[in-house]
């Protein structure tokens, strides 16, 4: 018969899973982060100043909102005049007070303003709200 001292590693190693497994957060725990993907649809001809609003401007002003910038994209081959962005958020509750708050800072209202005063540059935004998914590279 083996004695207790030689089961001991055999027995923390039991003891290490199992306070692994009950201090483990429950599989339906809440996001870390969610993310809003946006398409800006430009009307025609305003797709390079959309662009030069948001390198020269939107970007900073989004980070002062804590609206963090994962990505911007133009399609290949844009023949329905768009780009696309991701931002990162704490929660959904979280970006769209961020939004709000963006919306009525007095620098981003002057630079709307000023980008717009040839025309609209965006004919309409569509938005979606992700969570990333447990084997994504972004969690």
């Amino acid at each position: 018969m083996k004695s207790l001292f030689s089961r001991l590693p055999a027995l923390a190693a039991l003891a290490a899973i199992a306070l692994a497994v009950v201090s483990a957060p429950p599989a339906s725990s809440a996001q870390a982060h969610t993310y809003e993907m946006r398409t800006y649809y430009a009307m025609p001809g305003k797709l390079d100043d959309l662009k030069k609003r948001f390198r020269e401007h939107t970007v900073e002003i989004f980070n002062r909102h804590h609206m963090k910038s994962v990505g911007y994209w133009e399609p290949q081959d844009n023949k329905e005049n768009y780009l696309v962005y991701i931002l990162e958020h704490p929660s959904k509750e979280e970006g769209l007070k961020n939004w709000k708050e963006f919306s009525s800072d007095p620098e981003w209202q002057t630079v709307s303003k000023a980008s717009e005063v040839n025309g609209k540059l965006v004919d309409h935004v569509v938005r979606v709200w992700l969570d990333s998914l447990d084997f994504s590279a972004i969690k």
